[in-house]
C-alpha cells in the first residue's frame, strides 16, 4: 500500500504546489489557477487551512477551508486522486473539531454523481441548498459552456462516522414518473410526500465537452426538479450507484 501523509501547510513552496494541483484538476493554465498561492497563503494567514495529501511524497490532493459564524466551517474547495478524498475530508474535519466548530458546508455541482455520492453517502452529509448559476461564468476547462448551479452540503462533524444507507431501488422503481430527462428517459419518480428521486447524467463532464447543448438541457432538467422539491420541504440525502438522488422531506431526513 502507498504509504500516504497528510498534512497542513504553511509555506510559500508548499501552498504554490497546492495551486497546481487544483490547475491541474481544472485544467487551468498554472499561470492562472482558480486558487491562487498568495490567495491561499492570506487564507491561511487569516486562521484558515490548507490540508495536503502527499503518496510517495508526491502531492496527491488538497482541500481548504475557513471559518464562518457560529462555529460553522466552510471547506471552499477539495480536490484528491481516487481513494484519499475521505482521508482529506477527515482531516479538514479534525482540523475544525479541534477549535470548536460543529458542522461544515461546502458546495459541488448537483450534475456530478460520483462527487454526491462521496458527499451525500460516504461523508453523510446533507444537501441544505439549492443555488442556481451560483459563480456566473466559468472559464475553466471542467465548467466552461454550463452554468453553474451548486448544491450546498452541511455535514454535522459531531455524528457518529455512519455512512446513509442506499434506499432499495425497487421503491424508486415503483414510484410514478413526474419528469422525462433531456435522453428521453425518466428524470425523476416521487413517492407522494415521503421521496423524490431524481437522475442525473452518468458522466456530466465526458457529456459536457461532447455535446455542450445537451449538458445544458441536463442542467435546466435537474435544476427544475431541485428547486421545485427544495420548495416543497424535500432535501438530497442520499445517492444511488446508477445516479439517483433520493430527496427526502427534511423533518425526515435524519
Amino acid at each position: 500500500m502507498t504509504p500516504v501523509i497528510l498534512r497542513s501547510v504553511h509555506d510559500v513552496a508548499s501552498l504554490a504546489a497546492v495551486a497546481d494541483h487544483f490547475s491541474d484538476v481544472w485544467q487551468t493554465p498554472r499561470t492562472a489557477p482558480p486558487f491562487p498561492a498568495e490567495l491561499l497563503h492570506s487564507l491561511v494567514h487569516a486562521g484558515g487551512a490548507v490540508h495536503a495529501a502527499y503518496a510517495d511524497g508526491r502531492l496527491a490532493g488538497a482541500a481548504v477551508a475557513v471559518f464562518g459564524p457560529d462555529r460553522q466551517t466552510y471547506s471552499l474547495v477539495a480536490a484528491a486522486e481516487r481513494g484519499l478524498g475521505a482521508r482529506v475530508k477527515q482531516a479538514q474535519r479534525a482540523w475544525a473539531l479541534e477549535r470548536g466548530a460543529r458542522t461544515m458546508r461546502w458546495t459541488f455541482d448537483p450534475l456530478v454523481g460520483r462527487n454526491a455520492r462521496f458527499n451525500l453517502v460516504k461523508l453523510g452529509a446533507v444537501g441544505t441548498e439549492y443555488l442556481v448559476d451560483f459563480y456566473g461564468p466559468m472559464s475553466d476547462g471542467v465548467n466552461s459552456g454550463d452554468e453553474s448551479d451548486r448544491l450546498t452540503v452541511t455535514w454535522d462533524l459531531t455524528a457518529p462516522e455512519t455512512p446513509h444507507g442506499p434506499d432499495d431501488p425497487a421503491d424508486r422503481a415503483g414510484a410514478p414518473v413526474v419528469a422525462t430527462a433531456p435522453d428521453g428517459g425518466p428524470l425523476a419518480h416521487r413517492d407522494g410526500d415521503r421521496r423524490v428521486w431524481c437522475r442525473v447524467p452518468d458522466d456530466i463532464v465526458k457529456l459536457r465537452a461532447a455535446d455542450p447543448v445537451l449538458a445544458l438541457r441536463w442542467r435546466y432538467a435537474v435544476r427544475e426538479v431541485f428547486t421545485g422539491a427544495f420548495a416543497q420541504g424535500f432535501t438530497p440525502t442520499g445517492m444511488s450507484r446508477d445516479g439517483w438522488y433520493t430527496l427526502t422531506r427534511t423533518e425526515d431526513a435524519a
